[in-house]
């Protein structure tokens, strides 16, 4: 099998734009022509064979789709929560665990490195070829994203201020704006050095951690830096009910009003999660005018609705925020980082909170996974497959079980097959993915680095805690060892 083919030939079914249209339509029986890296043409099979010795890909009994666009997530951490964090909520805090959590729990840099490797292998095997990843940088950070063969958005964080807590029910702000700015040069010479790479798949995003956890001043430096540098922006917001508190104690209204009237809500800007605006039943402000000053800046929401269902939060929702002309785009937030799971469960979130199915279906989870993720980077030769735009192209198998019987492929795909039929993933026209497993990572190596960095990050959990509580007594298993 060639890593860089020049044609996919022999597909069963092919997921591809609609032409002048930002849509995705179905084709059947096509090949993929490919050149530097780019689709040059999508014709009928076989209506120009393929000439003598070329590089192709055989295309037979698969299911052709644009990569998939992450827009937020937490790729070196996260991983490192697997087994601790999934049952784990605090009910003083309308059941987030995510101050809690992090106070009580560190990842050291080793971990991160692992954990940045398996996070990767689940991305691709997700067929993920574009993500934002935003952590506190690390060395090594940016070249394992360069060995992952993926696109990224680097978003190297800085705060002012870091969570703490005195008692279930108090949260506190431990402020340090020195470290903050200082955090803040850090970032730019990150982004600078990710610019810089040779691979050309390295972008970036100015990313001022919690719209709770920057000063004002530091926040419109952020923002003024984007506008000069033309990078994007972005920033959580709307993720906790402590979070809109704590805001609105200090301003007198909710995070994105108070984002808007500082300048920081624009065409770049990505809100990540947004969930929980002024109309939101767990909200429920005397305003309601959250979505539209989102709407009215251009700019877009990452949607990560599976670390929310866990804490029994959900966005009000999907279909409301695209009505109200909101640009919506998934994220997966925390580990698994399997994007088709996140469409899924954005379908059954939305539909539950809208009580109706018109909310969202699977064409519309696909765009905001593929095309609503493009808007919100300002891309677009990324998130559809067509002649000119980026060979960024899953291949799913559908004779696999789960794909059977293939009448709507891309709906067996989002609600039963997802990961399990993924084979094959090209990233600007290079095979990163074969049979299933990613060519330039070793996810099983890095298995037992992230095993021995949780087994310490747990050990020490009682000299980071607030009540010096073991990690047992935080986060319990979830049945007894007898």
């Amino acid at each position: 099998m060639t890593n860089r083919p020049n044609s996919i030939r022999n597909l069963a079914w092919a997921v591809v734009g609609d032409g002048a249209e930002p849509r995705h339509v179905y084709r059947r029986n096509v090949d993929l022509l490919l050149k530097d890296g780019r689709i040059v043409e999508i014709t009928p099979a076989g209506a120009r064979p393929a000439e003598a010795n070329e590089p192709a890909l055989d295309g037979s009994g698969m299911l052709a789709l644009p990569g998939l666009i992450n827009i937020h997530s937490h790729p070196t951490t996260e991983p490192g929560y697997r087994g601790v964090r999934e049952d784990h909520g605090v009910p003083e805090q309308q059941m987030t665990g995510l101050i809690e959590r992090l106070q009580a729990f560190r990842l050291d840099k080793d971990g991160q490195s692992a954990a940045a490797v398996m996070s990767y292998s689940e991305m691709l095997r997700a067929g993920t070829t574009t993500a934002c990843d935003v952590t506190v940088p690390f060395d090594g950070w940016l070249d394992t994203m360069v060995q992952s063969g993926m696109r990224f958005y680097a978003g190297p964080t800085f705060a002012s201020a870091r969570w703490g807590m005195s008692a279930p029910q108090t949260v506190t702000w431990r402020w340090d704006e020195a470290a903050g700015v200082a955090a803040f040069d850090k970032a730019k010479a990150v982004m600078a050095e990710a610019e810089s790479h040779n691979s050309g798949r390295l972008g970036t995003l100015v990313f001022p951690a919690q719209i709770d956890t920057v000063t004002p001043e530091l926040f419109a430096a952020a923002r003024r830096h984007a506008d000069e540098s033309g990078r994007l922006f972005s920033t959580h917001i709307g993720q906790a009910v402590v979070e809109v508190r704590e805001m609105i104690r200090r301003h007198g209204t909710t995070p994105v009003q108070w984002a808007a009237a500082q300048g920081l809500l624009k065409a770049d800007t990505i809100l990540a999660h947004c969930i929980l605006l002024d109309e939101h039943p767990q909200i429920r402000w005397h305003t309601a005018k959250d979505l539209d000053l989102i709407a009215e800046a251009g700019a877009s929401v990452a949607h990560c609705p599976q670390p929310f269902a866990r804490y029994g939060l959900a966005m009000d929702h999907v279909g409301r925020y695209r009505t109200r002309g909101v640009n919506v785009g998934l994220g997966t937030d925390c580990a698994p980082h399997n994007l088709v799971e996140e469409m899924r469960l954005a379908i059954h979130a939305a539909r539950l909170m809208s009580e109706t199915v018109a909310s969202l279906d699977s064409a519309t989870a696909f765009e905001a996974a593929t095309i609503g993720g493009a808007k919100a980077l300002g891309r677009d030769d990324i998130g559809v497959l067509a002649p000119g735009k980026l060979a960024d192209i899953v291949l799913v198998d559908l004779a696999h079980p789960l794909m059977q019987p293939a009448r709507d492929p891309l709906r067996s795909f989002v609600f039963h097959a997802a990961d399990r039929a993924v084979r094959t993933v090209l990233v600007g026209g290079e095979v990163v993915l074969q049979d299933g497993a990613p060519l330039h990572l070793d996810p099983a190596a890095a298995m037992e680095r992230l095993a021995e960095a949780q087994a310490r990050m747990l050990r020490d959990s009682p000299q980071r805690d607030y009540a010096q509580r073991a990690a047992e007594e935080i986060a319990p298993l979830s049945l007894p060892v007898v």
